[in-house]
Formats: C-alpha cells, sequence, structure tokens
C-alpha cells in the first residue's frame, strides 16, 4: 500500500461541528412517502423463492431455503460503507469492489435512495432546499432497511426522482440477501446507528475542484440542471455541508483511499481484505476454537511485503518477526490467568492478573525454530521443546527426533509452526504431544498462515485445541502449498532458498 495511504489510515479529521445550514422555514417532511415503507416481509420460502432474483446474485433457492430455516444458521453479510465528498468517486470505487468481488454475492444500496420527498410547497422553492444536510435523509427507514438485509431478509428500497425531488411511490428496488452490502453515501458515517452496522468504512478522499467539475457534468447532464443553479446550490449547502458535516465523519474511517477510483492498489488491497474476512467468517464459525489475529492494514501491509518474492532476506525476516511476535502476544492472550493485586509506587492498590506459570513452546523444525526469538522475547526463560518430522511426499510422515521438556504433561503447550497446510505434521505432532501426557485443551497452536484444508484437517481431529493464525489463505494447489502462501518459508528466513 502507499505511503501516504497508510498515513491517511491514521489522519484524523477535526471533530464534527454541527451548524444547522438548512433554511428553519423548509422543515424537511415527507408526505409523498409510502406509507409502507422498505420492508419485503417475506416468509423464509419467499425469501428462498426470490433468492435468485438479485443483482450479483448466484446460488438456489433451495440453499437459500435452507440458510432460512432456522436464524441460527444465517450467516451474517460483510458490510462495508463508502462515504466520501460529492462526485469524490465513491460510486467507482464500488463498482470495482463489486467486480472483483464476483464469487460473492453484493449488492449496493445508496443513501440518496432514502431522501425525503419534498411537499409542493418545498418542491417549489427546491433552491432553497439543503440536499447536504442530515436532516435531509429519512435515516430511520435506511436504518430498517439495512436491519433486514443483515437478517438476510429481502427489502423493497425507494426509488428517488432527482428531477421532481419526490419518490416514486408506485416503484421499488428489490434487494435479496447477501454476502457483502456496500452501503455508499455522503453521510453513511455521519448516523453512530449506521456506523455501528459496518464491518468497514471507506471514505474516498479526492481533491474539491475535481470534485466541482464532476458535480456540475453529472447534475447538466443527468438531473437538467443549469450550471449557474449549480454553482449556487454548491456555494450555498454543498461546499459547508461538506466542512460541517461530511469531512468531519473522515475521522472514523478505517481506510481513507485518495483519488478514488484511480487508486487501482488501495482497491485491490481492499478487496483482498474481503476475500479473507468472508473466508475467515465461515471457519471461525464451524471452529469456534479458531482464532484469527484482527486485521489491520498494518497487518495486511506486512503480509503484502513478505509474500513479495523479490523482498531481500532481512526484510522478511524483520517483517516475519512482527507478525510472528503479534501471533504469539494474541495466543498468550488464550492462557489462563489468575487474579494478583500489587501495590504501585503511588502507593494504590491495583487488581491485575498473574501469568500462566506452567508454559513450554514447541517447535515444528526447521520453519517453527523461526518463530521461537518472538516466543522468548515474550515469555522469558521459557523451555522450548523440538519436534522434527521428516516429509516423504505428503502423506508418507515419520517421525524423526523429538525433544521435550520432561514435565510438559504438566505445562500449556505452544506449538509453533508458521504455515498451516495440509494439516498432516500439525496433526502428528499433536498426537505426540497428547502420548505424551498434554492435555488436548492446554495445545495453542500458533502459525502465520492457514490453508482452509489444514484448518479442517486439524479442528476435526483435535476440537479442544487452539489454532491461532494471523491470515487464512485461500487454500492448497495441486502440490498441497498454500495459495497464495509464502513459499518455503523455512528456506526464505534462514537464507537456504539460494
Amino acid at each position: 500500500m502507499p505511503e501516504k495511504a497508510v498515513d491517511d489510515v491514521m489522519e484524523a479529521a477535526v471533530g464534527a461541528h454541527f451548524s444547522g445550514l438548512r433554511l428553519e422555514a423548509l422543515r424537511l417532511s415527507s408526505p409523498s412517502a409510502p406509507s409502507s415503507p422498505s420492508s419485503a416481509r417475506a416468509s423464509p420460502a419467499a425469501a428462498a423463492a426470490h433468492s435468485n432474483g438479485t443483482v450479483y446474485a448466484n446460488g438456489t433457492a433451495a440453499a437459500a431455503a435452507v440458510e432460512l430455516a432456522s436464524p441460527s444458521a444465517v450467516r451474517q453479510p460483510f458490510v462495508i460503507g463508502v462515504s466520501g465528498g460529492t462526485a469524490s468517486g465513491k460510486t467507482t470505487v464500488c463498482d470495482m469492489i463489486i467486480q472483483q468481488l464476483h464469487d460473492h454475492r453484493v449488492v449496493l444500496v445508496n443513501q440518496d435512495s432514502f431522501y425525503r420527498g419534498l411537499t409542493a410547497e418545498e418542491s417549489a422553492r427546491a433552491q432553497d432546499y439543503n440536499f447536504d444536510h442530515p436532516d435531509a435523509f429519512d435515516t430511520e427507514q435506511l436504518l430498517e432497511c439495512m436491519g433486514q438485509l443483515k437478517r438476510a431478509l429481502p427489502v423493497n428500497v425507494p426509488i428517488y426522482d432527482f428531477k421532481k425531488h419526490r419518490r416514486c411511490s408506485e416503484s421499488f428496488r428489490k434487494v435479496n440477501a447477501s454476502d457483502v452490502i456496500i452501503l455508499e453515501g455522503i453521510l453513511v458515517f455521519h448516523d453512530q446507528r449506521v456506523r455501528n452496522l459496518m464491518d468497514m468504512k471507506i471514505f474516498v478522499d479526492t481533491d474539491a475542484d475535481i470534485r466541482l467539475a464532476r458535480r456540475i457534468r453529472r447534475d447538466t447532464v443527468e438531473r437538467g440542471r443549469d450550471i449557474s443553479s449549480v454553482l449556487d446550490q454548491y456555494g450555498r449547502f454543498v461546499k459547508p455541508a461538506f466542512d460541517d458535516f461530511v469531512l468531519p465523519s473522515k475521522k472514523y474511517a478505517d481506510v481513507i483511499i485518495p483519488r478514488g477510483g484511480d487508486n487501482h492498489v488501495a482497491v485491490d488491497l481492499i478487496v483482498q481484505h474481503i476475500r479473507t474476512k468472508l473466508g475467515q467468517h465461515d471457519l471461525c464459525k464451524i471452529y469456534p476454537n479458531v482464532h484469527v489475529v484482527q486485521s489491520t492494514f498494518q497487518i495486511r501491509g506486512m503480509h503484502t511485503l513478505i509474500r513479495d518474492r523479490d523482498i531481500t532476506t532481512p526484510d522478511f525476516v524483520f517483517y516475519s518477526d512482527r507478525l510472528i511476535r503479534l501471533v504469539v502476544e494474541h495466543g498468550l492472550g488464550h492462557l489462563p490467568f489468575t487474579e494478583k493485586q500489587v501495590i504501585t509506587p503511588t502507593g494504590s492498590v491495583y487488581m491485575g492478573v498473574d501469568f500462566c506459570k506452567k508454559l513450554c513452546g514447541v517447535s515444528i523444525v526447521r520453519s517453527g525454530e523461526s518463530m521461537e526469538n518472538a516466543l522468548r522475547a515474550c515469555c522469558k526463560g521459557i523451555k522450548i521443546g523440538k519436534i522434527l518430522i521428516h516429509r516423504v511426499g505428503d502423506n508418507g510422515q515419520q517421525l524423526v527426533y523429538h525433544k521435550l521438556p520432561m514435565d510438559i504433561a504438566e505445562r500449556h503447550v505452544l506449538l509453533l509452526d508458521p504455515v498451516l497446510g495440509t494439516g498432516n505434521s500439525a496433526n502428528q505432532a499433536i498426537d505426540l504431544l497428547i502420548r505424551k501426557g498434554v492435555p488436548e485443551d492446554r495445545i495453542i497452536f500458533l502459525n502465520l498462515i492457514s490453508a482452509p484444508e489444514g484448518i479442517q484437517c486439524v479442528c476435526k481431529r483435535f476440537p479442544l485445541l487452539k489454532v491461532v493464525t494471523s491470515e487464512i489463505d485461500y487454500g492448497l494447489n495441486e502440490e498441497f502449498r498454500v495459495i497464495p502462501g509464502l513459499g518455503e518459508y523455512g528456506d526464505r528466513y534462514f537464507g537456504t532458498d539460494n
């Protein structure tokens, strides 16, 4: 990810300031809005019958019926909020995300669909109406629609006529349940209730002059307005509203994309993150003993570096060590703790916790040895055992060597291997630990990346063991290599890949 984009992610905009921009004489109301707003409150069977009608949808009605038959089986969609100033390129970014997520059901919901309809009196003075103020939107109806979609139920989204400034009372846009919901609009970050629905928030940041030029072109060509009225509206309402409402909401964004749709690198990273989260969602739901370190763009950035085949060995080691440290810290968080009271230098009492005393690490030689330094840095003086497994192909495996602490049966064990591929070697190592008397629920398997096949192989056989990883990859290829993967991790880490 470009350095500027990383900096922008950390950027916090100024605090929100609300100036009440709309004319008080034009109280916002919506008598022209339909009395039965958004929801198509269909039964599970009806929802299933319509499951093939969604734009960007695939799957069968039978599958939908099975999903909706049990509320506990309903998959929570991944909700992305996309905000930014007028004509900043939000729609372009959304379209790019949708195109790249072609193997998932994706639906786009526009905040513009939820404009309140103007009365006849308000329509006569539409030039004095502030369409960029939060009160111009029916947020309650937006929340109702999004709530239905998050419960995997179809909804009827209003259609707004920008020339008449009213909703089409007889027409709706049918939106069905999807894997991914993209909510786009200038003020989707303004209301905390709407923000709370989102799993990812993206702010599209584009130069003001470019946005103004785009708005002039759009409003004159698509909405039948003249340049003079567009400029007047921009000066009176659009720019002040951007300064008072849109720009302050930038601080809530998880990702800030400079240059909008022209920033292909940022969009590609976002799509990869979404794919990863969608895959992790299913596996973590099936196997509650799988724990994935919460992804940030710092973590994604480090993964991008160590996965690059052209990275130098020193850089590969440096960023691998940083990621391993995060995985180790996350794994330590799953160990049992006891309460402990201490006296602080100020003479005050602090009620804290005490670390687990009986702990050791076990590395699967030789890639697992790359994780030992991070473990020692976190746990001073920790004992570390080793297991060497000779691999002949992927199915013929033979234990060659092991050296473990004598009292390992009394300890919690952190099993170290940076890559979980097929899971065969991991299973053999776990089998050995259990034969040595280590209870299954006292083993925590730490790795940098995992293949879904490996997770399934390990977790089905050892349901009480915990797996902690920083990222779940797509799967294995014909050669049983993790894709996109890291290559031969041990060779790359120890510099023996040449």
